[in-house]
């Protein structure tokens, strides 16, 4: 069975959005129309990014600095006790006539003044706000506290970029290092090495072993890099197609959760990720199953959605959802202990939250570690390499010059 999302219509014309479990996206279509709803859109579940807002564009063109900026300023001005529509107004004095963000307000304060509401005027003016944004904003208009729920959303979309940007930062050394390695190695080999070719050549003596080997590792790289190439490109597209396909996805996140230190670092994101959005909905009156929903949309790993989806059959048959998390082992111990302690108290709002704030310092303190480790190694990697060729064609020179060692 695949984990399918989907967006359909019921009778009353109201749209619906969430995830079921079947066969394929013919079956998920024929169970809603069942159900009396109209399918608009089916599509398999967590495979796309799990970020709520991502950093790349949407068709508006929005960024999620254009909607972090947007949201913090309109809490302000709200808080300040400024209506909606002058809210809007001030911001749009405020932003430059010809971007993006300004005519998004622009169409929003249209509607706004026409009666509509505002979560459903972003809605269905830029795709970049999520449904987790558009059902907080929802809940906070019923409440009469849209300040309160904006606030609370800017201070989420911090919290959650300075998570992704501690990742993101966490990996340009490294990266920068293994491309310096790479460039080094594959400029000496394919530059260097060849220059000395013909003079080893005409010396008519054999070479040491270890010269022989960069030598002939130097003359195939000249003459069949192209199969470094066609090797990267083919694994690539392989790795595209694997994760495009459920069953096969599935079986790489569970491979991927198990590696030391990377799987680690994918369950403390996923789980900082997981409680805090939970516990920021629940907080804000999302009935807790329509905020499971919205929560798996958020994590990309299929092994964890496949955990949240069995913590929500549990509070369908009346069960707790901490009892299933436990079960599945796909959780910290302690996230499900303290969630369980939530549940039992009645705080789970307030368990979630400091689940949330633990699991984050965490992340940070296993990233440290894991760059700790990796920096040194791929700095030691880098100079034997680089050693090991520079060494092995001197030792030919001076073999070939018949100096004594």
């Amino acid at each position: 069975m695949t984990l399918f999302s989907y967006k359909a219509v019921n009778a009353e014309g109201v749209e619906q959005e969430g995830t079921k479990e079947a066969k394929d996206e013919a079956t998920v279509v024929r169970l809603l129309q069942e159900e009396g709803c109209i399918p608009v859109k089916v599509s398999q579940a967590g495979l796309k990014s799990a970020y709520l807002f991502s950093f790349k564009r949407d068709k508006e063109g929005l960024t999620q600095k254009d909607i972090g900026l947007f949201t913090k300023e309109l809490a302000t001005l709200l808080q300040a006790g400024l209506p909606i529509d002058r809210s809007l107004v001030v911001l749009m004095d405020l932003i430059e006539e010809d971007s993006k963000i300004h005519r998004l307000i622009k169409n929003v304060l249209e509607q706004v003044k026409g009666g509509v509401n505002l979560a459903d005027a972003l809605q269905s003016e830029s795709s970049a706000f999520s449904r987790f944004y558009i059902n907080m904003l929802r809940a906070g208009e019923a409440g009469g506290s849209v300040d309160i729920v904006l606030g609370q959303l800017s201070e989420y979309i911090e919290k959650s970029k300075e998570l992704k940007d501690t990742v993101s930062t966490a990996m340009i050394y490294p990266i920068i290092l293994v491309v310096m390695a790479v460039g080094s190695v594959f400029l000496l080999l394919t530059f260097v090495v060849p220059q000395f070719t013909e003079m080893f050549e005409s010396a008519g003596k054999e070479l040491p072993i270890s010269t022989q080997i960069v030598v002939g590792t130097a003359e195939w790289l000249q003459s069949y890099w192209w199969v470094l190439f066609t090797l990267g490109t083919g694994t690539y597209f392989t790795m595209r197609y694997e994760l495009s396909i459920g069953p096969r996805k599935a079986k790489w996140d569970r491979a991927i959760l198990s590696l030391p230190l990377v799987g680690e670092i994918i369950r403390n994101m996923s789980t900082t990720n997981f409680t805090r959005t939970l516990g920021t909905l629940l907080a804000n009156g999302v009935p807790i199953l329509t905020a499971l929903g919205i929560v798996k949309g958020t994590i990309s790993n299929l092994v964890l959605v496949q955990a949240l989806t069995e913590a929500e059959e549990n509070l369908k048959q009346g069960k707790d959802m901490s009892s299933a998390l436990i079960e599945s082992g796909q959780f910290p111990k302690m996230a499900t202990q303290m969630i369980k302690m939530g549940e039992e108290t009645g705080k789970m709002e307030e368990m979630l939250e400091r689940t949330a704030n633990t699991y984050d310092k965490q992340l940070k303190i296993t990233i440290e570690r894991m760059l700790a480790m990796m920096e040194p190694l791929l700095i030691v990697t880098l100079g034997l390499l680089i050693a090991g060729i520079i060494i092995s064609i001197l030792s030919a020179i001076l073999s070939v010059n018949d100096l004594a060692f």
